[in-house]
C-alpha cells in the first residue's frame, strides 16, 4: 500500500491515469472515506448501447480490440478531513440545518460525468451548492475524481447520514499525512482471485508492456498532442475564415521583404536568365546558388499559372525554375545547380579534387528530392489528422536520418562552409517556420542540438536571406496547399497520387 498526501495524490494521479481506467466507486454509510477502483487500461469494457437498426442512422467507424487482455486492477481510497480526529457515532448529535442541507442536496461521483446529482435539484438549490463548494483542481477534471465538495455526499449516499464509525479510528503515527487530520489517499493492488483475476492463484503484474499498452490504447500524453493538434488546425482554420472573409489567399507574384530588393538588384538584361516564382522553394535552391557565386543574372518572375512564352521556349513543360544562359536554356533545379557549378566560379559547392566527397555530396542531395521533400507535402497537405501525425513522424525520421550523414561538428553539412546539400535542403528549413509551423505545428529545433545548430546557420546566411520573403508571402502562397485544394500544382497532385516529384 502506498500512503499519500493530498498535494502528492495530485501530482502523480495523471501517471496513474496513464495505467489504468477508473471502473466504479464505493461509498460508505458511516465510514469517512471513499473508494475508487480502476482497472488496467487494457481490461477492455463491456458493449454499451446497442447498435441501431437503423439503416439512415450514419455508422461509425470502430476497430474491434481484443477484450481482457490484462486484469491488475488497483484501488485509491481517498480518507476525508478528521478521519483521525475522532468522528462521531451514529448517535452523536448532529447540526439541524446540517441535516437540513444533506436531505435537500446529495452529490456523488459519476465515473464519466464528474460530480452529478442523485435527486431532483432546483435550481437556487444548485446555485447554492455551487457557490459553496471548492473550485475542482484540474487534474480532477481531467480524471473525474471527486473533490473536496462532493465530501458529504461520498459519505452520506442518497440516506443522507453523517459522518460515523462504531468503533474510533485508531491514531496515526506522527509524520502520516492525515496525522493532522488532512485528507490523504491509498493506492494498492487488489487483484482479487489472484493476479490475473481467474481464481487460479497465480500471481504476477501486467501481461503487457507499456509500449503495447499504448500501442492497443492511446495514453493520456497522445491524448493531450491530439487535442493540441485539434485546437491548432481548428484556430488556423479560424484564422484563415477571418483573413480571407471566405475569398481564399491567393499565391503572390511578387517577392518581399530582402527578396524583393535582390528582385530589383537583379532587374536589368543579362545573359544569363533566371525564371522563376518567388514562393517557389525549386527556384530559391538556384536562386541561392547564384547569390553565393556572385554570377551576374537577371530574375524574371513569372506566373506559373498563366506561363509566358519566353519560358515555354526553355522549359515546354512550363516549370520554374529555369535558366536561360545565351542561346542554350535548361531546368530542374538539381540539374540547374550541377550547371552553375560547372561553371568554375567560386565558392565552389561540391569539395574540388575530392571525387568521392562529391558523390557523397550527390548522394544525399538525392536523398532530399527523393524523401525529404515529398514527406514535407505529405505533412502539408493531408487533411486526415492521423495520417498527419504518421507523415510528420516520417519527415523528422527523415531530417534525422540526414543530420547522421552530416558533419558532426557543423554547423552545415560538410562543416564550416554552406555548400551543395544545404543548398538543396535550405528552402524547405526556411518553409519550416513559416508553412508548417503555423498550418501543422511542426516545433521549432531542441536548443543546443545539431539540428537546431544546422537551422540557425541556414536562417543566417546572407544568400538564403536575400532571397526570402516575409512569412506573409509563404503562408498566403501555401494556403492552398494546407487545405488540399483541387489543381494546386503538378507537384501536389503527384504527392496525392503517390508518385515521385514531377
Amino acid at each position: 500500500m502506498i500512503v499519500m498526501s493530498e498535494e502528492e495524490f495530485r501530482t502523480y494521479l495523471p501517471h496513474i491515469d496513464n495505467i489504468y481506467s477508473h471502473r466504479s466507486t464505493q461509498h460508505y454509510k458511516r465510514k469517512p472515506l471513499v473508494s475508487h477502483y480502476w482497472d488496467c487500461r487494457l481490461k477492455g469494457r463491456p458493449p454499451g448501447t446497442p447498435k441501431s437498426d437503423d439503416p439512415n442512422k450514419k455508422k461509425r467507424k470502430r476497430t474491434a480490440r481484443q477484450r481482457d487482455l490484462c486484469d491488475v486492477k488497483i484501488k485509491i481510497t481517498e480518507y476525508f478531513p478528521g478521519y483521525a480526529g475522532g468522528i462521531t457515532g451514529p448517535g452523536a448529535v448532529v447540526d439541524q440545518n446540517q441535516q437540513q442541507q444533506q436531505q435537500q442536496i446529495s452529490l456523488s461521483f459519476s465515473p464519466g460525468l464528474g460530480v452529478g446529482v442523485d435527486s431532483p435539484l432546483s435550481a437556487a438549490a444548485v446555485a447554492a451548492a455551487a457557490a459553496a463548494a471548492e473550485p475542482l483542481p484540474s487534474v480532477n477534471t481531467l480524471l473525474q475524481f471527486p473533490s473536496s465538495a462532493a465530501t458529504p455526499a461520498a459519505s452520506g449516499g442518497s440516506e443522507n447520514q453523517p459522518f460515523g464509525v462504531l468503533t474510533p479510528n485508531p491514531p496515526l503515527p506522527e509524520g502520516h499525512p492525515g496525522a493532522d487530520g488532512a485528507r490523504f489517499f491509498t493506492i494498492q493492488r487488489v487483484n482479487g482471485n489472484g493476479a490475473n483475476g481467474k481464481n487460479d492463484g497465480v500471481s504476477g503484474g501486467h501481461r503487457h508492456t507499456l509500449e503495447e499498452s499504448d500501442r492497443v490504447k492511446k495514453n493520456s500524453v497522445q491524448r493531450y498532442l491530439l487535442k493540441e493538434a485539434r485546437e491548432r488546425k481548428r484556430a488556423v482554420a479560424q484564422a484563415a475564415s477571418t483573413r480571407t472573409m471566405s475569398v481564399p489567399k491567393s499565391y503572390h507574384t511578387k517577392a518581399t521583404g530582402s527578396a524583393a530588393e535582390t528582385v530589383a538588384n537583379h532587374s536589368k538584361e543579362s545573359e544569363l536568365k533566371l525564371y522563376g516564382s518567388c514562393f517557389c522553394p525549386f527556384v530559391q535552391r538556384v536562386w541561392i546558388a547564384l547569390e553565393l557565386k556572385g554570377i551576374p543574372y537577371q530574375y524574371i518572375e513569372v506566373d506559373p499559372y498563366q506561363k509566358p512564352q519566353s519560358l515555354l521556349d526553355v522549359n515546354p513543360r512550363g516549370l520554374v525554375p529555369a535558366l536561360r544562359h545565351g542561346d542554350w536554356g535548361s531546368y530542374e533545379s538539381s540539374v540547374l545547380l550541377e550547371y552553375l557549378e560547372d561553371l568554375n566560379v567560386d565558392p565552389p559547392l561540391l569539395p574540388p579534387g575530392d571525387p568521392k566527397a562529391r558523390a557523397h555530396c550527390r548522394l544525399w542531395a538525392d536523398y532530399v528530392n527523393r524523401h525529404i521533400v515529398p514527406s514535407f507535402y505529405r505533412v502539408l497537405q493531408e487533411q486526415n489528422q492521423q495520417k498527419q501525425i504518421e507523415n510528420t513522424q516520417e519527415l523528422h525520421d527523415s531530417f534525422n536520418t540526414l543530420i547522421n550523414a552530416a558533419d558532426p561538428e557543423g554547423p552545415f553539412f560538410l562543416g564550416r562552409d554552406i555548400s551543395f546539400v544545404d543548398i538543396q535542403i535550405a528552402p524547405w528549413v526556411v518553409r519550416l517556420n513559416r508553412v508548417l509551423k503555423p498550418y501543422r505545428g511542426w516545433p521549432d529545433p531542441e536548443p543546443g542540438s545539431r539540428w537546431g545548430a544546422w537551422v540557425d546557420a541556414l536562417e543566417a546566411n546572407e544568400a538564403i536571406k536575400a532571397t526570402t520573403s516575409l512569412p506573409d508571402l509563404y503562408l498566403d502562397s501555401y494556403e492552398r496547399y494546407a487545405e488540399n485544394r483541387p489543381n494546386t500544382s503538378q507537384l501536389a497532385n503527384a504527392i496525392n497520387s503517390g508518385r515521385g516529384l514531377p
